[in-house]
């Protein structure tokens, strides 16, 4: 069996990277995207799709599966509220992903469009905000559970 504290751990650094990586795409990456000559949009935004998911979706999926196992073997500090409110803010930061980002990099995958690559930026500060809100919702309980504070 899996030391609870061991996955909370793990939970911890695959939240805090993504929130670096999500600021990093927020503040520099996406914005960038209307400097990219138009005759080589196209594959940059092609590329930019395929590579990105390499890096975000093993943390992701790692992020979602710790916190699920935390779901069902809670650490004293990583339970109940603490749990519930970092389990929403990943579901909107999945249904953000879908609903939003991913149609905007489609409609981008054909050729830029300044409205699309506007939408992009501006719908990601939901991620950016609720990664950073997770950031510090996963710090409180790892400083709890190791017993910083007592």
């Amino acid at each position: 069996m899996l030391d609870p504290t061991a996955v909370l751990l793990v939970h911890a650094g695959a939240t805090w990277f993504m929130t670096g990586l999500i600021w990093f795409v927020q503040v520099v990456h996406y914005p960038l995207f209307g400097r990219v000559a138009e005759d080589g949009f196209v594959a940059y935004e092609n590329a930019h799709t395929r590579l990105t998911t390499w890096v975000v979706g093993p943390p992701m999926l790692l992020e979602v599966g710790t916190l699920a196992w935390l779901s069902w073997t809670p650490t004293p500090a990583a339970g109940g509220l603490a749990l519930g409110v970092g389990a929403a803010l990943l579901a909107l930061i999945w249904i953000s992903t879908a609903l939003l980002q991913v149609p905007r990099h489609q409609e981008l995958s054909t050729g830029f469009d300044g409205r699309a690559h506007r939408r992009l930026v501006t719908s990601n500060w939901v991620r950016t905000v609720a990664w950073s809100l997770r950031a510090a919702l996963v710090l409180w309980m790892v400083a709890a559970e190791i017993g910083v504070g007592r």
